[in-house]
């Protein structure tokens, strides 16, 4: 059996519907999606980072797959930025097609055009075939990250 073909490209005020209920493949518990004129806002702050946007991958009119990349500008390494790659998610019902590695692949080649000199992304999970998935894309474990999160204030009462 073929895998469907699947067209890859920035996404657009007009992909937000689908691209918020992809999301929810990534993390089902997360908020609320912000308010449509909030999320156009946030497309177009990403796009003015040269190299930096939410690439989406289409399969007959479908977002089955997204990532986004942030190209930050570096006062180190001669001045070269770097990559960041957040939010990777593939629909559940079309795993197994290559289609995250074809995202990561283009936000890759994004990267080297924008001349970041390296392209790094975190994830939460440790399970094996996750780690296994992003090694396979060409990503090493060679770094420790850290984060540290915002603590919402307690409710009072």
């Amino acid at each position: 059996m073929t895998s469907p073909t699947l067209a890859v490209r920035q996404a657009s005020d007009q992909d937000l519907p689908q691209l918020f209920d992809l999301y929810r493949h990534l993390n089902p518990e997360d908020a609320p999606p912000p308010a449509p004129d909030v999320a156009r806002g946030i497309l177009k702050q990403l796009s003015r980072y040269e190299g930096s946007g939410v690439f989406v991958g289409e399969v007959a009119g479908t977002l089955v797959a997204s990532c986004t990349l942030i190209v930050i500008p570096n006062l180190t390494r001669g001045g070269n930025p770097y990559g960041l790659i957040e939010n990777v998610v593939t629909h559940t019902d079309f795993r197994q097609h290559g289609f995250g590695r074809r995202l990561l692949d283009h936000a890759a080649e994004a990267a080297w055009e924008a001349g970041c000199y390296k392209l790094m992304l975190m994830t939460g999970s440790h399970r094996p075939e996750v780690l296994r998935f992003y090694q396979d894309a060409g990503f090493e474990q060679s770094k420790t990250g850290f984060q540290k999160r915002r603590v919402p204030p307690r409710p009072e009462g």
